[in-house]
């Protein structure tokens, strides 16, 4: 029998009491579901019935009476007992398992929480009471679906099983382009898009596990991959040059003009085609990074009323095409908290989406700002999984940690954990399941799992290694960077190296003959560990060969990392072993891109890497 002080959850309940016996789970007995049927609770226990037969050998029926002997299991919505929304009593004692919530939520986490110890203790379970409840009431995810990489439906389907069981409960896809709109197919073409038909089907599987699938389009910035063709490219801010705030000069088009009325005219017609395929009644209409707002068409009126009074205006017009059609609007808060002298005019029925992606980033100051004004927020920390290749774990785990205790401390209404896929998002999906795991603890139940082992719980219920070491290999090789002495920020040096030519300066240069040779001995360490571990999830395969990928993609850069710091090394003979070694990488990250996802934005991808490849060949 597994011991109470052994078992692993996710996330850890706010309260387990041990008991001092065992439950023996008897064959023939039954789950009485003591509630009003429903498809999506139906769907939970139908998951307990599989655990109960492949981990505990036992088969249980399922019953709608909780009066007929052999109950094994008896399961109750109890909102008297139980006050906490999605909270839970789970109970067992030695004559049975007995679980009250407060509400269908509850049910569906109590049941989640249940799985996990019959997963680990087989048919001999301890006795223990648990009461738990959230800290957060949105616990969320976000995941880049435009840069470059549109997920298979089955790669979705799997991801919000296991956020689901994590008690996850929203799901945003970020959109830019990869919507099919019937009106935009220039835009989409190539980018093997989401139809509105898979999204109600993705939109019923989530709702079928206690997931909000909200809608998202971005409207504002970030609108280059529409406005460089040309029946958008009128509604550009600019097609020339811009400043941007991170000391860089970009290339228009990128925004949005807010003084063209077509550009409203735009966003009218996306929501109308968007939003009936979801059965949310919120939508994230994100308006971050306008970072040329101004420098193009909107000079005069920037000058003569001011950036933030534009940006604003053009907000409110947009929360208005939302409202109009029913629903509550999200946006991102990184242009309005620069000018907190308007956050008061922002309407109450909206909800600001406040980002930071570094672990020192202000969430204190920032949430006390929108907390004062009494507008409703979520925070939303980072995986650091993007412009890194393998991430960066403590980075990440530091920014997921802050936003959950000065979130709560604030009254934040929600936690997003975010995604990204910037610069031909080249990371493998996993390499973000560290943050994803530390971000579903921490926003459940912020004192209970501020300690948790990240490493342990993500090799139990991620990475699913009965060795128990994968976790460990993924963080370290997402720690890899803090070896080198890399304090780059939203990103890595090594992903830099590879991402620009040789002869390109490194937005942050921390490259050394010693941080190089650090590198390469924990990479050479972690391509023995993963010889060892032992998955036994339906994606094992898929899974130890992308760590490799990512493995060999930083040997590489460090290999590349080595010819920027001595030119003299780079012989024709050194240039001809770092081709033949690099186009061996692009063809398995395009095989491995085509195991999870569509084959939209994968040339765009690549090119990123067949660039570095023509270096070697110069």
């Amino acid at each position: 029998m597994t011991s109470i002080q052994s078992l692993v959850f996710l996330p850890q309940p706010r309260s387990l009491i041990p008991g001092s016996a065992t439950l023996a789970l008897q064959p023939d007995q039954m789950i009485a579901l003591a509630v009003e049927a429903s498809p999506t609770l139906y769907t939970a226990v139908q998951s307990l019935q599989t655990t109960l037969r492949n981990a505990a050998h036992v088969e249980w029926s399922i019953t709608t009476t909780s009066h007929d002997s052999g109950v094994g299991a008896l399961l109750r919505i109890a909102p008297q007992w139980v006050t906490q929304n999605q909270g839970y009593a789970l109970t067992i004692t030695p004559s049975g398992i007995v679980i009250d919530a407060h509400d269908a939520a509850g049910l569906f986490y109590a049941i989640n929480t249940l799985i996990q110890i019959i997963e680990q203790s087989g048919a001999q379970l301890p006795t223990l009471s648990i009461t738990d409840w959230p800290d957060f009431a949105v616990r969320g995810v976000l995941i880049d679906v435009s840069r470059d990489k549109v997920p298979q439906l089955e790669t979705l389907f799997a991801l919000v099983d296991m956020l689901a069981s994590w008690k996850i409960n929203q799901l945003q896809l970020y959109t830019e382009h990869t919507f099919a709109y019937s009106q935009h197919q220039a835009v989409w073409a190539d980018a093997s898009p989401l139809t509105g038909q898979k999204i109600e089907q993705l939109d019923a599987y989530c709702r079928q596990r206690f997931i909000e699938l909200v809608p998202n389009q971005n409207t504002f910035g970030h609108m280059e991959r529409w406005l460089r063709h040309p029946n958008y490219a009128p509604l550009a801010e600019t097609h020339s040059e811009f400043n941007t705030p991170w000391g860089i000069t970009m290339q228009g088009p990128f925004s949005l003009c807010p003084d063209d009325p077509g550009s409203l005219a735009l966003i009218r017609d996306l929501l109308d085609e968007l939003l009936p395929h979801f059965s949310s009644r919120m939508v994230n209409i994100n308006c971050d990074e306008t970072v040329d707002l101004g420098q193009g068409r909107s000079q005069a009126l920037c000058q003569q009323l001011g950036n933030g009074r534009v940006y604003l205006d053009f907000l409110l017009q947009i929360v208005g095409l939302v409202r109009d059609r029913g629903r509550i609007p999200q946006f991102w808060g990184d242009i309005i908290v620069t000018h907190p002298e308007l956050i008061g005019e922002l309407p109450h029925d909206a909800l600001v989406l406040l980002w930071g992606y570094e672990a020192n980033h202000p969430f204190a100051t920032q949430c006390a700002q929108f907390a004062a004004s009494g507008m409703p927020f979520y925070v939303c920390p980072g995986t650091s999984s993007w412009c890194s290749i393998a991430g960066r774990s403590s980075n990440a785990l530091g920014n997921l940690r802050a936003a959950a205790e000065h979130g709560l401390r604030h009254g934040a209404q929600g936690y997003l954990i975010t995604d990204w896929g910037d610069r031909g998002h080249w990371q493998q999906l996993p390499v973000s399941y560290l943050g994803f795991v530390a971000g579903a603890a921490y926003s459940w139940a912020w004192e209970a799992n501020r300690d948790i082992e990240v490493a342990r719980v993500a090799s139990q219920f991620a990475f699913r290694d009965v060795t128990g070491v994968m976790g460990k290999l993924a963080y370290d090789l997402g720690d890899i960077y803090r070896m080198m002495g890399d304090t780059t920020p939203n990103g890595t040096a090594l992903f830099w190296t590879l991402q620009l030519p040789l002869d390109a300066p490194l937005p942050h240069d921390p490259l050394s003959d010693e941080g190089l040779q650090r590198a390469r001995d924990a990479l050479d360490a972690a391509a023995q560990t993963i010889e060892r571990v032992h998955l036994i999830g339906p994606d094992a395969a898929q899974l130890i060969a992308e760590f490799t990928q990512t493995i060999g993609l930083l040997h590489h850069a460090c290999r590349r990392a080595a010819l920027r710091l001595h030119p003299e090394q780079r012989t024709t003979a050194q240039h001809s072993t770092c081709a033949h070694e690099l186009g061996q990488l692009i063809d398995e990250q395009r095989r491995l891109w085509l195991g999870r996802n569509r084959p939209g934005g994968l040339s765009d991808s690549l090119a990123r890497l067949e660039q570095a490849l023509k270096d070697y060949h110069s």
